[in-house]
């Protein structure tokens, strides 16, 4: 009688560490769960480190870099120093043919930033409004671009096809023409690759103030266009 309380004892115990060993595990797994990092973009965007503010080039419309928004620290809106509505123009330093490999835009405290990135080193550029009918290289025919103002961004020296490969492989696989959800930039719209000249129109919806800059590392070409 004695022996067989024994054993009942003993295996209510064993199966009192099992319950609470099993209710450990749970609790573990579910903390677990809750802890995870989650990383989220819109549909049609390619989200890697460099959409959450690390260095890896991207091509994807309303995403950025961390080297392509305001600097450390600074707070506040900015008052965008040298901007004008003037057409501003950049020479090339390099002989070689700059690739088109990505463009991009998003908003900032004060602007929304186009970004066009290059392969190759940076090209000449022409970034200023032009008058409408919008038109496209080579063929002449009207292209629409939504918005009440449309900037002209023009490389030359420049491609979006690397012509010295066999098949012309592009360099820039993004969209054509995308609407990036910012305040100012309304619409991006390419309007041609012709005889080493690369051609994009921004709709905006006002004559707003502009500013160009370069960035290297890799080579971009960057318009901050006034949001408010």
């Amino acid at each position: 009688m004695r022996r067989s309380a024994i054993r009942r004892g003993q295996s209510s115990r064993r199966r009192l560490r099992l319950l609470v060993g099993a209710l450990s595990l749970l609790a573990a797994c579910g903390g677990s769960g809750d802890s995870e990092p989650t990383t989220t973009g819109r549909p049609g965007t390619t989200v890697s480190p460099a959409t959450t503010n690390g260095p890896t080039t991207v091509v994807a419309p309303g995403t950025t870099r961390a080297d392509e928004g305001p600097a450390p620290g600074q707070s506040g809106i900015d008052p965008l120093t040298g901007a004008s509505t003037r057409t501003v123009t950049g020479t090339s330093t390099h002989q070689a043919t700059a690739l088109l490999t990505a463009v991009r835009a998003a908003r900032h405290e004060g602007y929304d930033r186009v970004v066009f990135e290059f392969t190759g080193g940076l090209p000449s550029y022409e970034i200023g409004y032009i008058s409408r009918p919008v038109t496209a290289d080579g063929s002449g025919e009207e292209v629409t671009v939504a918005g009440a103002q449309v900037l002209g961004a023009r490389f030359e020296n420049a491609l979006d096809a690397d012509l010295t490969k066999e098949s012309a492989p592009r360099t820039y696989t993004g969209p054509n023409r995308f609407r990036p959800a910012t305040p100012q930039v309304v619409e991006l719209v390419r309007t041609g690759g012709f005889e080493g000249v690369v051609n994009w129109a921004v709709g905006v919806n006002d004559r707003v103030d502009f500013r160009v800059t370069t960035l290297q590392s890799p080579p971009r070409v960057v318009v901050d266009l006034r949001n408010h």
